[in-house]
């Protein structure tokens, strides 16, 4: 039995935003294949639900909250320490003239 996809590969294209690949490849890199699988699915545009039971979606989930809210945190936390360098530096810049 042959199956024809009728979509094309460049209407996936820039569909993954790079913060989003980068959780998928965390995840990946954590040994969490089944939560990046839920993250392609959700950041593609799909239901995780249709394709794992309710069961495991909920498990995945509660356990990867605590993950998120700690990555999250650490995000936060460089960003704030990327714009204070920015500023510092935008300061200096406009200090020297």
């Amino acid at each position: 039995m042959n199956y024809r996809v009728s979509s094309s590969p460049a209407t996936f294209e820039n569909v993954i935003t790079p913060e989003e690949l980068n959780q998928i490849m965390e995840a990946i890199a954590d040994g969490r294949y089944s939560w990046a699988c839920v993250l392609i699915l959700r950041f593609i545009g799909y239901n995780p639900l249709h394709y794992i039971p309710q069961r495991t979606y909920s498990r995945l989930m509660k356990e990867n909250s605590q993950v998120l809210t700690a990555s999250t945190s650490t995000s936060k936390q460089k960003l704030q320490s990327v714009n204070t360098n920015h500023r510092l530096a935008s300061s200096q810049v406009f200090s020297t003239n």
